[in-house]
């Protein structure tokens, strides 16, 4: 049970004990991670990454979250609030609490399950172990439960409600029976839960030990000092910027071949040592699956946060005090229910992009260009002798271009931490060939740094059929550079069937059907660019070429520089060829476009492209 009448003892700590304990705590999430990583059976958690996990105190609040995914990071304190509200007062050892569920729960989507264990000592609770992980399939009207085209989460599979899911350290027989029948891959939901069991067991364990060795009374007072802390460290970042108004706005292409683009606007309030986030001004909610549950909003805002901050703060929920988060209800970052979130990762990363793009304004040193946009996720599934398959695979993209580097090729969004899958793995489990895997030439945006080159992965199926559903992004509005950068390259998605190529919509809203031999082809768009391209040193951009990230053509005509016959910048008629580009800077983004498509397969279905001309 909760204990109601006991105070912390706000005994000032030694700065080395407090130390200890914060690194201890941050260990135990840690600890929960590998042993998820080490356990799990879905190649989304195992290979991809897919998942959290964290510790809280005795009344919910963040004080640990392992190195995994920063977007869930906001989420955990709403599904707290809930369990405390519901169970607070009825909790026993060996208790366990599980959730999906965005609307009653505080959940992000359907596949992200949430299972959260008290931790005892000395008979009353002291805190909480908690693990998130994204699960392969739990029903619905898509394998993989993320089916773009639904209009209301009751079409997007199984909505577990706030429920009890252990008692004397066992799951609920009844609850893995009923997982198990309305999933498409029963053995890897019911696995990746059994590593989130084990996970918070480790967590429980080591928690217990901290307890033990410091007491109750002294353990909350010296959380209560971590809070206070982070929010110092948080308070006085925030006191250093410059106070203002500081507004940028992005958009989502839209929903398939329908409908227009659907706006993100934000603006960041500085005032002191506080800071607002608003989103007045974003489009209402959509009838398709990229709505945006508030939690991850509250995500999004925090993970901004502490990539525009220089201080090493630490994963305490003080670090959210001076942060006040305005997200109007029934706009796609705070829909009503039951709107469709499955795909929420779309807007999550755009509201991100749009984040980086306001605090550019205020710390320009720190914030990088818009990247990809997010992970492209694609799904594939199908019967192959006998038996279902399904993979979900996260293309990660690069970032945009930083203020003192280039963008980083091929690593996740700032905002999440995965992993690519490899293509052995892939082609050992699943009826598929990975005919091509790598960077895209003229693909990231020119600037003074350049944005992260694009990745592009195409699958040939091997089997009688597979059905596709694909999350991408980025094709009508391109990541955009930052300081005269130009915006990185689009997202493409090719269909060759029977030796035609088919250009598909950036979000198709439907699950498509394929056929033995078909080669579907994924590019990621590329990274904005950071400063103006002309000022990039042509030693960088020849070297660039000779590393073939672009051709001598796009040196020429997009960053002015003129390679010579031995790979090397010609001083003379580069300073020439950058003072007639200057004339019309506005020009750089349209030549890195056309030849983007012209280098790439894309040519061939653009009636636009100029190809590669001197």
């Amino acid at each position: 049970m909760l204990a109601t009448n006991s105070v912390p003892d706000r005994t000032r700590s030694d700065p080395v004990t407090l130390e200890i304990v914060k690194n201890a705590l941050a260990s135990i999430a840690d600890e929960m991670a590998l042993v998820i990583l080490r356990s799990a059976y879905s190649p989304i958690v195992r290979d991809s990454m897919d998942y959290s996990t964290a510790l809280c105190d005795r009344d919910g609040l963040i004080i640990a979250q392992g190195l995994t995914n920063p977007v869930h990071l906001g989420s955990f304190p709403s599904v707290m609030a809930n369990i405390l509200k519901r169970f607070g007062g009825k909790m026993q050892p060996g208790d366990g609490y599980i959730t999906n569920d965005p609307y009653g729960a505080g959940g992000m989507h359907l596949p992200d399950v949430y299972l959260v264990k008290p931790v005892f000592h000395d008979g009353q609770v002291e805190g909480f172990v908690a693990s998130l992980v994204h699960h392969t399939d739990l029903g619905g009207m898509a394998p993989g439960s993320m089916a773009l085209h639904a209009t209301e989460i009751f079409q997007e599979g199984l909505r577990i409600p706030l429920i009890k899911a252990m008692h004397d350290d066992r799951m609920d027989e009844n609850l893995l029976a009923f997982l198990e029948v309305n999933s498409r891959m029963p053995e890897q939901v019911l696995g990746d839960l059994r590593a989130q069991v084990a996970a918070c067991a480790a967590a429980e364990r080591g928690f217990g030990k901290v307890l033990a060795k410091y007491g109750a009374m002294a353990m909350r007072g010296m959380l209560a000092e971590l809070h206070d802390y982070a929010e110092r460290l948080v308070r006085d970042e925030i006191r250093a910027m410059p106070d203002g108004v500081y507004e940028a706005e992005d958009f989502i292409d839209g929903l398939g071949e329908v409908g227009g683009p659907i706006r993100f606007k934000v603006a960041i309030t500085v005032a002191g040592d506080e800071i607002e986030i608003d989103w007045t001004g974003t489009s209402g909610e959509v009838p398709g699956a990229i709505n945006g549950p508030v939690a991850i909003t509250y995500s999004v805002a925090y993970a901004a946060l502490r990539c525009a901050v220089q201080a090493a703060v630490p994963n305490f929920e003080g670090y959210a005090r001076p942060v006040r988060v305005v997200a109007p209800l029934g706009t796609i970052v705070n829909p009503r229910p039951p709107a469709a979130c499955a795909a929420r990762g779309v807007m999550a990363y755009r509201m991100l992009d749009v984040l980086f793009n306001a605090f550019a304004q205020i710390v320009p040193d720190r914030m990088p260009a818009a990247g990809e946009g997010g992970p492209s996720a694609i799904s594939l599934s199908g019967v192959h002798d006998g038996k279902a398959w399904l993979i979900t695979d996260g293309i990660l993209g690069s970032w945009g271009g930083r203020a003192t580097k280039d963008g980083v090729d091929g690593i996740a969004n700032p905002g999440a931490n995965l992993s690519n899958m490899p293509v052995e793995l892939i082609e050992a489990r699943y009826p598929l060939r990975i005919e091509s895997y790598g960077l895209v030439a003229n693909s990231g945006g020119a600037g003074r740094r350049r944005g992260g080159m694009a990745i592009t992965r195409s699958y040939r199926i091997l089997g009688k059929t597979a059905a596709l559903t694909v999350r991408s992004d980025r094709r009508a509005h391109l990541p955009p550079g930052l300081f005269g950068g130009c915006p990185g390259s689009p997202s493409l998605n090719i269909l060759d069937h029977d030796g035609k190529a088919e250009l598909l919509p950036v979000m198709p809203m439907r699950t498509l059907a394929l056929h033995e031999g078909d080669l579907f082809t994924h590019v990621a768009p590329g990274g904005g660019g950071n400063g103006d391209p002309l000022e990039r040193d042509p030693m960088q951009v020849a070297a660039d070429v000779r590393d073939g990230r672009f051709t001598e053509v796009f040196a020429r005509d997009v960053y002015g520089v003129v390679i010579d016959a031995d790979g090397h910048a010609d001083p003379t008629a580069t300073k020439a060829r950058r003072e007639r580009l200057a004339t019309d800077p506005s020009g750089l983004a349209a030549a890195q476009l056309r030849l983007f498509m012209a280098r790439n397969r894309g040519w061939a279905l653009s009636a636009e492209c100029e190809g590669e001309a001197a």
